[in-house]
């Protein structure tokens, strides 16, 4: 089985393993304590500090372990916009940010706050201008992740630092998806992370708040991890976290090299060998290993199951994968296709035969996909004043598309079609069809039932 979700979590690093086994036996006191078996634990903590700090680049009393990568972004957040209440309650985040910062900035809007989402471009990136233009005198806190955890794109948060820093507004990184491969470069602010994505244990976060930033921590007070994380340490969990986070940065520059090689193989390859693919995220400003395609006509999780089966562990941002049947916010936002969505997300040391064997089962798995999907249920067809109406109302995700793609050419050119339907990934999929099929795509209406989106035929 090749495992193809490091994006999601990292297999186990051997150094974590080892560190893990061995703190296990040594590490097992309180910290706090006086007493010897204490003091060795203290010791042990106190040096995994000392590395991960060095490894991120800031000073071991600005880093606290949490319990997660999420809690130490719910953490971060809260306690900057509480830090910074009297300057005002404005929030800053991009469209792409991780969930746990979209969670955040639902709860400050709920509470009373405001919040502004960046948009970012087709390929996931924002525009350090669109920061600017959102920084207002209230702002108290602005958020951006250092590379997109589902596209791989990496965000240009040097340049953004540098815009907040002079509007004097202190910048969230969220780095879990790009701390294993080098420091986040600029004047961030604070920096939030989670162990699993770089082969350390599950269940450890790391929270930096640089110092000077202004920080009240929200809820009970605990007297661990200077107050910011609350709760007994993990600490064979940290220890490990630590002692892997520095194995994997110092093997970082070689194995990106080698991971950038392969990716760019399956950029290549996908693009040639599966007919109606598109390949998204930034093709150069992206982090080694992971890559993101979409496939017209094709159910995500059927594909994503076929897959399996044939040996290989990926993951989607496919509606058809979800229970909301909604696509992924994050190619949502980039406006591409979200049908037939795949990651590819290659762990260190991955085969490049494992990657060659993906590239020869894909194109058929996608072929085997589509087939089961040529003849679904029949959908009604009208004509109206040169206007062809597809009924495709309680069809799912990528049968709106499939039926547009099978009577677009039934219209003379100049002619519309109007597509209606109650899939909210037809919002999403039907303009990224549109551009790939160089037709104009006229825009959506409501209808009585769901939504009609309209498609003028120009070739």
């Amino acid at each position: 089985m090749s495992y193809f979700d490091a994006a999601s979590a990292a297999p186990l690093h051997p150094v974590a393993r080892q560190a893990l086994q061995a703190s296990l036996d040594e590490g097992w006191a309180d910290p706090a304590r006086l007493y010897r078996e204490g003091r060795r634990a203290r010791l042990l903590l106190d040096a995994a500090r000392e590395a991960a700090a060095e490894v991120v680049g800031c000073r071991a009393d600005e880093l606290v372990f949490t319990s997660s990568g999420t809690r130490a972004v719910h953490s971060g957040i809260s306690g900057a916009l509480a830090g910074r209440r009297r300057v005002g309650r404005h929030l800053i985040v991009s469209a792409v940010e991780h969930s746990s910062v979209l969670h955040s900035a639902d709860a400050h809007e709920a509470d009373g706050g405001t919040v502004t989402q960046v948009a970012v471009d087709r390929t996931g990136a924002v525009a350090p201008q669109a920061y600017g233009a959102a920084l207002r005198p209230d702002t108290a806190l602005a958020c951006l992740q250092s590379a997109n955890h589902e596209v791989g794109t990496e965000q240009p948060v040097a340049a953004v630092a540098e815009l907040c820093r002079e509007a004097g507004v202190p910048l969230l990184v969220d780095a879990a998806q790009s701390l294993a491969w080098g420091p986040v470069e600029g004047e961030w602010s604070l920096l939030a992370a989670s162990a699993h994505k770089w082969g350390g244990p599950s269940g450890v976060g790391l929270l930096v708040v640089r110092k000077g930033v202004r920080f009240a921590v929200q809820g009970p007070v605990d007297e661990r991890e200077s107050g910011r994380a609350a709760g007994f340490e993990n600490l064979p969990a940290i220890v490990a976290a630590a002692a892997s986070l520095r194995a994997v940065r110092a093997e970082a520059a070689q194995e990106a090299v080698r991971l950038r090689e392969l990716t760019e193989r399956i950029r290549a390859r996908v693009a040639e060998s599966v007919p109606d693919v598109e390949v998204v995220g930034d093709p150069m400003r992206r982090l080694p290993g992971i890559v993101t395609f979409s496939c017209l006509y094709v159910d995500g999780e059927t594909l994503l199951h076929e897959l399996d089966r044939a040996g290989f562990s990926v993951s989607s941002g496919s509606s058809c994968t979800s229970s909301t049947l909604t696509p992924s916010h994050v190619l949502r936002a980039m406006g591409v296709l979200s049908e037939g969505n795949v990651r590819v997300s290659l762990p260190s040391g991955t085969p490049a035969e494992d990657v060659d064997r993906f590239l020869e089962v894909l194109p058929g798995a996608v072929a085997g996909v589509r087939e089961k999907l040529g003849a679904p249920a029949p959908t009604t067809t009208t004509v109206r004043e040169n206007v062809l109406i597809v009924d495709a109302l309680g069809k799912r995700c990528p049968i709106p598309v499939i039926e547009l793609a099978k009577v677009i050419g039934d219209v003379p050119i100049g002619g519309t079609v109007r597509v209606l339907s109650d899939d909210e990934a037809a919002r999403l999929d039907i303009p990224a069809w549109c551009e790939m099929r160089e037709q104009e795509y006229v825009g959506e209406e409501p209808a009585e039932k769901g939504t009609a989106y309209l498609v003028r035929r120009v070739s």
